[in-house]
C-alpha cells in the first residue's frame, strides 16, 4: 500500500472539495439547526454538531463522497426520546447509532444499496459535474428571490447564542432496559 504525500491527500481534489464545502455551507448548517428544533433540543446543539461531526470524520476516516450530518429521519425519531427521557438519552442514542454503522461496515452491508433504484439517486445521472443538492439550493433560492417569497431564516428558528457549549458525558445506566427504550 503506497502512502500519499500531504499534497496528494489534501490538495488533489480541489474542485470537488470546494463544491462539497459550498453545498455544506448552504445546506447543512441551517438544516442541522432545524433538525435540532424538530428533535426538541437547543438550536445551538445542531449548529455545533454540524461543525464538529465533519471535523471528526475528516480525521478519523472520512471517504470521498461521504456525508456526515444530521438527518431529518433521525430528528423525527428523537422527538419523543428527548421529551420523555431527556437530552442525555439523545447522546446515548447517537453513540449507539454510530456503533450500528460500524457494524454495518464491518459486515459489508452496503452491498445491499444495489437494491435502491437508480432513479432514486436523482440528478447526477443528468448533470454529472454539478452536485444535485447545489442545483436544488440555487434553484429554489432563485425562485424565492424572483417571486419575493417570505421564507423563514435561521434566526427565526430559535435563539442563536455566541457562547461555546459545555460538554459532559451523561451519567446513564448501561443496562438492557436503557437500550430497549422506545422513543
Amino acid at each position: 500500500m503506497e502512502t500519499l504525500s500531504f499534497r496528494e491527500s489534501w490538495l488533489s481534489n480541489i474542485k470537488n472539495d470546494v463544491l462539497a464545502g459550498l453545498v455544506v455551507s448552504l445546506a447543512l448548517i441551517p438544516e442541522a439547526i432545524a433538525f435540532s428544533i424538530i428533535a426538541g433540543v437547543d438550536p445551538m446543539m445542531g449548529l455545533y454538531s454540524s461543525f464538529i461531526i465533519p471535523i471528526v470524520i475528516a480525521f478519523v476516516g472520512g471517504r470521498p463522497g461521504m456525508i456526515s450530518a444530521a438527518i431529518g429521519a433521525m430528528a423525527l425519531l428523537f422527538i419523543t426520546l428527548v421529551k420523555d427521557h431527556g437530552i442525555e438519552y439523545l447522546f446515548a442514542a447517537t453513540i449507539l447509532t454510530g456503533i450500528f454503522q460500524i457494524l454495518f461496515g464491518t459486515f459489508k452491508l452496503a452491498r445491499y444499496m444495489k437494491f435502491i433504484p437508480r432513479s432514486v439517486m436523482g440528478l447526477p445521472l443528468i448533470i454529472r459535474p454539478i452536485h444535485s443538492t447545489l442545483v436544488a439550493i440555487v434553484g429554489i433560492t432563485a425562485i424565492a428571490i424572483i417571486l419575493d417569497v417570505k421564507v423563514p431564516v435561521i434566526g427565526d428558528m430559535g435563539i442563536i447564542t455566541r457562547s461555546l457549549p459545555s460538554f459532559s458525558i451523561p451519567n446513564l445506566p448501561i443496562t438492557l432496559e436503557t437500550l430497549l427504550i422506545k422513543g
